[in-house]
């Protein structure tokens, strides 16, 4: 009987390193390995420590050698469930994208929200999807009882059509589809253009479950240091020669800086792209709360190079939720057929029956004028209420309802974020965001949550 190799020997860590790879899906079901000599030198192990290490996985079911082609992943291996969150290295439970997700999305009884991505209830169009749910009863009934066309409604895609009309961003019918949300846009986007392994820039920092989705399609992400006018150009212009497949960014209300792309900046970025297999994905989700517009990627680009998303959770309802990509023709053609395969059909008639009822009518417009005063009061008092802590606004916002702040020197808005959660008020602190675990003195708060005198409270109590 032969004897089992030594714990801890070069085959062991091979197969281990190996079997990691195949479990993460780096290496999938009928997938061809590397050639032996090409992996002893990359490993830099013998070649036939290379062969006793696929004969062992061969043995165990993993791979399946084909004469005169190599070893390939069987597409009978039993692969353990895909776990999003083990795909990197460990955060605390405070700086864990998920777990600060999962503390918004189900919060304990009489939890203050300071750190959540949306604003109550009464800062959002009540009566008009009131109105817009009982028109829906009146509706067609293939909207109450169809499936949706594969690009989803066709008449709030000509809503959208048109005001994309108005930033002079002319589009065809065939260069826009609605999707469940802003979040599966991204996911499909990924879908068709990035493979494991591919590197992918993003803000660093930036929106954190972006991240997320990204770690769940296996590539590597690479983040841009953001300062308060776009991206680092030099970090940039440095991270384009490793091939990035993919960047993901905001020009309006970046999130969480709530910084605004300026014009310098996003020619420059679109000047240094240019020549790259580069694709920039620019995420308007929170546009409609820009008082005034200012420089977009996709209009500057003619989307040959820019793929545009957004949705309407912020300033309409995150409960009847859609979202939509523009494009060149031929992605969204190819972006459709994904979003059959994976949903059959655009978001639900329902959803964006009563979206465009809400959008048609003139008191949307009204509604956001509003919107914009109120949220500038709100940050003004934000700002107030935050100085005598100690804490300062790192830029001061054109608009939204995101405040990027910079808290007292020494003080770690983990640790504080950890001590608030004891009181029942979720904070989100800034390294949450950041890939590169920058942002410790950082943290966003959103000031449509600050009312409550027990958030103050509760953050003079985690800093002292």
């Amino acid at each position: 009987m032969p004897t089992a190799p030594r714990p801890g020997t070069k085959t062991d860590r091979l197969v281990r390193s190996l079997r990691d790879r195949i479990a993460a899906r780096a290496l999938g079901p009928g997938d061809r390995m590397p050639s032996i000599r090409g992996l002893a030198a990359q490993m830099q192990v013998s070649p036939s420590t290379v062969v006793e290490a696929y004969d062992r996985l061969t043995a165990e079911g993993l791979l399946q050698p084909r004469r005169g082609a190599g070893f390939f992943v069987t597409r009978a291996a039993q692969l353990p469930p895909l776990r999003v969150a083990a795909m990197e290295p460990t955060r605390p439970r405070d700086l864990d994208p998920f777990w600060v997700s999962r503390q918004s999305l189900d919060p304990q009884p009489g939890a203050l929200q300071p750190g959540c991505g949306w604003m109550p209830g009464d800062w959002l169009p009540e009566a008009a999807m009131r109105s817009a749910l009982r028109a829906l009863a009146r509706a067609e009934t293939s909207v109450l009882t169809d499936y949706a066309p594969a690009r989803g409604c066709p008449r709030l895609r000509r809503l959208l059509l048109a005001r994309c009309a108005e930033e002079h961003l002319a589009l065809t019918p065939d260069q826009l589809m609605l999707t469940a949300s802003a979040s599966q846009a991204m996911d499909l986007i990924c879908r068709l253009l990035l493979r494991p392994g591919d590197t992918v820039l993003v803000d660093d920092p930036g929106y954190f479950n972006f991240h997320a989705l990204l770690r769940s399609h296996q590539v590597r992400v690479v983040g841009l240091p953001r300062t308060p006018e776009g991206p680092d150009l030099a970090a940039f212009e440095a991270a384009l020669a490793q091939g990035p497949r993919l960047y993901l960014t905001n020009s309006a209300l970046h999130n969480p800086t709530g910084g605004t792309l300026s014009p310098q900046i996003a020619q420059r970025l679109l000047t240094l792209a240019a020549g790259h297999p580069l694709t920039i994905v620019e995420d308007e989700t929170f546009a409609d709360l820009e008082p005034e517009p200012s420089v977009r990627l996709a209009v500057l680009d003619g989307l040959e190079r820019v793929l545009r998303i957004g949705g309407f959770s912020k300033t309409l309802s995150a409960s009847v939720r859609c979202g939509y990509i523009a494009g060149r023709a031929d992605w969204i053609e190819a972006l459709t057929d994904l979003q059959v395969a994976t949903s059959f059909g655009g978001p639900s008639p329902v959803a964006t029956e009563v979206l465009r009822q809400v959008l048609a009518q003139g008191g949307y417009r009204r509604h956001l004028a509003q919107l914009h005063r109120r949220l500038a009061r709100a940050r003004r008092q934000a700002v107030a209420q935050l100085a005598p802590l100690g804490i300062t606004p790192w830029v001061l916002p054109r608009g939204g309802f995101y405040l990027w702040t910079r808290f007292p020197e020494g003080c770690d808005t983990g640790e504080v974020a950890r001590a608030a959660a004891a009181r029942n008020v979720i904070l989100a602190p800034g390294n949450v965001f950041s890939p590169g675990r920058t942002a410790g003195r950082f943290m966003r708060f959103n000031v449509t949550q600050m009312s409550d005198p027990a958030v103050l409270s509760a953050l003079h109590g985690a800093m002292t």
